[in-house]
């Protein structure tokens, strides 16, 4: 994760996370003094209802001093019991880039008394992922209450000594009344531009340089940003001012900007990979002459895969990193001896093996559709930085990225998947889309044999299958967990699974560390009191393994459009064994709802005395349209309505009587 990246980290305040920028040391540490109206207050009439509302926030960045340094000063009003929680205050800052410093607090009452903090300050983790640690400075604000002002300030401190990008984040999760940034930028060649994705508040002037050389900008009455669950990017919604140098390429013409671009990575690359008789005598080890040039790429991205993977492990400290002797490699030779590298350096590592084992091969670069929406307009080479492979077999391109663990040859990571990739070339690059897999690339298959005991209860054996993008996530996100915290959380995505209560077991042990296709996982489960009984009869609900549909786009009302990481398959196939002298006395009718890129399927059926439910959902949408939610969300509430469909049996008289 490169420091640009870093530069928005999250303040996580209760259970809510604001963005801001990050950045420079007040000019004063003085508090601002507290109008008396905003004591008195009791609503914001722009933003009825709401919990609190920032009446001040304030972000000073520096850029330009020896490391980047940003002074942040929040001041929230409490309007109700809710928002007494955003007393509860956490920070969130990423270790190897940042330290959090200057931490004050303090609370106002409602008659103007002042309650200044002086509690401890406690550091824990709060996220890990992507072999990133990620802290957190927590802390109780003092006194919270209805009608008081909260209001603290800390600095963050960056390692880095040099910014080539930042963000001013003008959006947060409350309603802000008015808001300061500034920013006094890092100095290097070219011209430093500003752009904004997704506009600027109402009434917002541009950002306007001063005799110091210092960019400010003031905002009032920016709206609270609305979270809802499957948002596009934050980074094409929330009102945002970016700064940004173009070095020595043309600001104002989009082709040229990026061929200049093209051009220049392409012989950075170039110069990476151009090691050719290494390469050779290390692909002479992998490959035959004979070898077809499909297996040929099998075996070069298998061994590749094995090279030790440097961004995906646990973060090292500078002092490890040195008794490890690890430094940046200088070319794909020093990689291949190392048998370690960066994301990148797998990619462009294997790239060169491929060439020298007489494939066409090509770097490309794609614009990851995690945190962009790419416009080449933009011209922000931040937004093209995923690299790829591009290997040209039987007239085709085979779009490749060894660089991330797990991932099965001809599957992209869903990041890399439906944008557009710059395939470089010193001689004329070109833009390219990457493919984007149907629902069949992200399944979960669920097979489960089961027997009904007379008490209501279903057990038996369950085997889950997770396929393409589904195993590839898992395996990522569950990369640094241990064998215990693993099997917790695949026995955790069963009980999720399931609406009630479920007894369940992990039986086997799954391959974790492998880049196959599927992760395979089984279970030994129990579901108490699953069946309810009527008199004679029984009644079973059709649906099992439904609790991921349960609540999902329930609310009536949507104010961004859905977006989905990928497309996806869910198939369900339960055998349900009667006991002795138990038979099927009705059916729910067979199910077909296809709305064309969502589909839904339930079928049971009686088989000589015992149940089979079939059970299919798929889904092949990516973004729906806030205007379309309406359709979306009638198609799951069919899924709900049959999901409540009833299985009736029967025992026969002499069950019965016994």
């Amino acid at each position: 994760m490169s420091i640009r990246r870093f530069v928005s980290l999250c303040v996580l305040i209760g259970s809510t996370f604001l963005l801001i920028p990050a950045g420079a040391a007040y000019a004063s540490g003085d508090w601002l003094p507290i109008d008396p109206a905003e004591l008195k207050m009791t609503s914001e009439p722009l933003a009825p209802g709401a919990r609190a509302i920032y009446l001040y926030r304030q972000v000073d960045r520096d850029d330009a001093a020896n490391a980047a340094t940003e002074a942040n000063y929040l001041r929230l009003k409490i309007l109700t019991d809710e928002g007494r929680s955003l007393g509860n205050v956490e920070i969130a800052f990423q270790t190897e880039y940042v330290t959090v410093s200057n931490i004050r607090a303090r609370t106002i009452r409602p008659d103007g008394s002042v309650v200044n903090f002086d509690g401890k300050v406690y550091e824990q983790p709060i996220v890990k992922g992507r072999g990133v640690k990620y802290l957190a400075k927590t802390f109780t604000m003092p006194e919270v209450c209805v009608g008081c002002i909260v209001e603290y300030r800390f600095n963050y401190d960056f390692s880095t000594k040099w910014v080539v990008e930042t963000d001013c984040v003008l959006s947060a999760d409350l309603f802000t009344r008015h808001a300061k940034f500034s920013l006094k930028p890092y100095v290097s060649p070219g011209a430093l531009l500003w752009k904004y994705p997704a506009g600027l508040p109402e009434g917002t002037q541009q950002p306007v340089e001063g005799p110091d050389h210092v960019f400010r900008l003031n905002v009032k009455n920016v709206p609270a940003f609305p979270t809802e669950e499957f948002i596009p990017p934050e980074y094409e919604l929330k009102y945002r001012v970016v700064f940004f140098r173009t070095g020595d390429m043309p600001e104002d013409e989009p082709d040229k900007f990026w061929r200049n671009f093209a051009r220049k990575r392409a012989g950075q690359v170039e110069g990476f990979v151009d090691k050719r008789k290494a390469m050779e005598e290390a692909v002479g080890e992998l490959v035959a002459d004979s070898d077809a040039a499909e297996a040929k790429l099998r075996k070069i991205y298998e061994r590749t895969q094995k090279v030790e993977n440097l961004n995906y492990e646990a973060s090292k400290t500078e002092q490890e990193q040195k008794r490890e002797k690890i430094k940046k490699a200088s070319n794909v030779e020093e990689v291949w001896k190392a048998g370690r590298g960066s994301h990148e350096e797998i990619d462009w590592l294997f790239l060169a093996l491929a060439r020298a084992a007489g494939l066409e091969a090509y770097a490309g670069l794609a614009s990851p559709r995690d945190r962009y929406f790419f416009q080449k307009q933009r011209m922000s080479t931040w937004e093209v930085d995923a690299p790829v492979v591009l290997v040209k077999v039987n007239g085709k391109y085979i779009y490749l990225d060894p660089g991330t663990p797990f991932t099965p040859m001809g599957l992209l990571p869903w990041q890399r998947t439906g944008v557009q990739c710059l395939r470089l070339d010193k001689e004329g690059s070109e833009w390219m889309d990457t493919p984007l897999p149907d629902s069949a690339s992200a399944r979960v298959e669920r097979t489960a044999d089961l027997k009904l005991r007379e008490d209501g209860s279903l057990e038996g054996k369950l085997k889950v299958s997770y396929r393409g993008q589904e195993a590839l996530s898992l395996r990522l996100e569950e990369r640094q967990k241990d064998d215990v915290e693993r099997r917790k959380f695949l026995e955790d995505q069963v009980k999720e699974a399931v609406p009630i209560g479920v007894e369940v077991e992990l039986t086997n042990q799954p391959n974790w560390g492998s880049s196959d296709f599927s992760l395979v996982a089984e279970f030994s489960l129990k579901v108490p009191g699953w069946a309810s009984s009527s008199g004679h009869r029984t009644i079973i609900p059709a649906g099992l393994f439904v609790g991921p549909e349960k609540h999902l786009f329930e609310h009536s009302d949507r104010v961004h459009p859905v977006y989905l990481s990928y497309g996806f398959k869910k198939i369900d196939n339960i055998n349900i064994q009667l006991p002795k002298g138990w038979s099927v006395e009705g059916l729910p009718k067979p199910i077909h709802e296809d709305a064309k890129a969502v589909e839904f399927t339930l079928r049971v059926d009686d088989l000589a005395g015992n149940l089979n439910i079939r059970r299919e959902v798929r889904c092949d949408l990516m973004l729906v349209p806030q205007d379309k939610y309406g359709v979306l969300r009638s198609f799951y509430q069919t899924v709900r309505a049959n999901d409540q469909e009833q299985i009736l049996v029967k025992q026969d008289s002499a069950a019965a009587a016994n």
